[in-house]
């Protein structure tokens, strides 16, 4: 019988290709913003922030940057932001990192309005932290995962200037109802 394929593909020692140039882990924390980061050599000219899902932090995406298997050229720097944690209604409001607190299953009235704001509120925090670094606003990818997501396209679509790109899987728009009054136009094409 034949075996099924896992996925991702699990890779032996002898398999896997050697990193093209280590990447040393930095904890960031200032203010209000903490994150683990993965700094690239050369110096980065571009950053990926990636957002998390419901429960988890910015440590579950680190092991990404590995699989992507970039060139050693490529200087992107990826931000690993946690969310605050908050009690979740829908899950008998435990306290969990979150961006949001979910309501329900109803996705047009899930998120709570307040929740989406705050935390993108922190990724515009995020995104100043890294022109004051010296990245331009259309080097900056948001990525986000399930919850991570939803903010990614709440924050990106309505960021003041154009952006390098959005990347949200598996995930919804939050308040779509309100996305054509508050929608930049430099991001609405993303």
């Amino acid at each position: 019988a034949r075996q099924p394929k896992s996925w991702p593909p699990s890779r032996t020692a002898a398999t896997r290709p050697a990193p093209l140039h280590p990447l040393p882990m930095v904890l960031m924390s200032t203010e209000n913003l903490s994150a683990v980061e993965r700094e690239p050599r050369p110096k980065p000219d571009a950053t990926v922030i990636v957002l998390h899902g419901l429960g988890a932090d910015g440590n579950d995406f680190v092991p990404i940057v590995q699989e992507l298997e970039l060139p050693k050229d490529r200087g992107i720097r990826f931000v690993f932001p946690h969310a605050p944690t908050r009690p979740v209604t829908i899950n008998g409001g435990h306290v969990m990192r979150a961006w949001y607190d979910i309501v329900g299953v109803d996705l047009t009235n899930r998120a709570d309005e307040a929740g989406i704001r705050s935390s993108q509120a922190i990724v515009e925090q995020f995104i100043a932290h890294e022109k004051k670094r010296g990245i331009a606003a259309s080097r900056i990818v948001l990525a986000g995962f399930s919850q991570g997501g939803v903010i990614a396209l709440h924050a990106g679509l309505r960021h003041a200037e154009k952006l390098g790109g959005i990347v949200a899987l598996p995930t919804y728009l939050a308040m779509p109802q309100k996305l054509a009054a508050e929608v930049n136009v430099v991001n609405k094409g993303i």
